[in-house]
């Protein structure tokens, strides 16, 4: 084991006696308490930084960051996902206007670019701290007089179920690690080109329409993914018996919550 490996762990453990919010001993102490140069305790921080273990304060200190939310793989929204995980849900309508679909949003909504579709910029909240930043495109005439404070705290799903009729039975999702801009950190409270996932979902109805069009981003610092995978079975080889689960961080992502809908 490398002495950086060997100092990560190290310091994993002293993490995991600390509670959420707990400043870390400074390099200094850490390197004489461990016995290891400051250049290789500063390279495990980063390490456990960027897994999201530890977050770091400008002139404050490094402090036990909470821990991530395995978001699963699976048709659920966010609002379902973190009332299951014991989590306060929340969201707050940061804009909501409507605009013709154009090209691109168009080709996803399978409708003509000139048709009138609501846009709507939401940040998703758990535990009143942020997780998500997402923007909405469904088709106005889906969701007539649709307001901003429609989509305040509550499941868009839910909405969609009780005042519209219409409920979602699934979609295609992609996901893909990236970065956060100027505009994203601000509103999540990150630093500027934090790692994070970008979640793109098409859904549709039990009707087989399109309903919407979702681009997200989750904090990578707060999610993981975590997706079942079961081995299909072959003519050559006997199948695997029980389920293998693989777990990763990129930046998420669950996001707690997420391959999971986000409405």
């Amino acid at each position: 084991m490398t002495k950086q490996r060997e100092t990560r762990d190290q310091v994993l453990e002293l993490i995991e006696r600390l509670g959420v919010g707990e400043a870390i001993p400074s390099e200094r102490q850490l390197s004489v308490d461990l016995g290891v140069s400051r250049l290789t305790v500063r390279a495990a921080l980063d390490d456990l930084a960027r897994e999201g273990y530890l977050i770091r304060r400008r002139g404050s200190g490094t402090f036990v960051s909470e821990p991530k939310i395995a978001q699963e793989l699976t048709m659920t929204s966010f609002t379902e996902d973190m009332r299951r995980r014991g989590m306060e849900p929340g969201s707050r309508t940061l804009g909501l206007e409507v605009v013709p679909a154009g090209a691109r949003l168009g080709r996803f909504l399978h409708v003509s670019p000139s048709e009138p579709i609501v846009v709507a910029k939401r940040l998703r909240l758990a535990d009143r701290e942020t997780m998500a930043i997402e923007t909405l495109h469904v088709r106005e005439a889906l969701v007539p007089q649709l307001a901003a404070r429609d989509l305040d705290g509550g499941s868009f799903y839910e909405l969609l179920r009780s005042r519209y009729g219409i409920v979602i039975a699934g979609g295609v999702q992609t996901i893909e690690p990236t970065v956060t801009n100027e505009e994203e950190s601000e509103a999540l409270g990150v630093p500027l080109h934090s790692p994070a996932f970008l979640f793109e979902r098409v859904t549709r109805s039990e009707r087989g329409e399109i309903v919407e069009f979702v681009h997200s981003i989750y904090r990578g610092d707060r999610y993981r993914l975590v997706t079942d995978l079961t081995a299909v079975p072959s003519p050559h080889r006997p199948a695997l018996a029980g389920i293998v689960r693989n777990e990763g961080s990129g930046q998420d992502q669950r996001a707690d919550g997420k391959g999971s809908s986000s409405a």
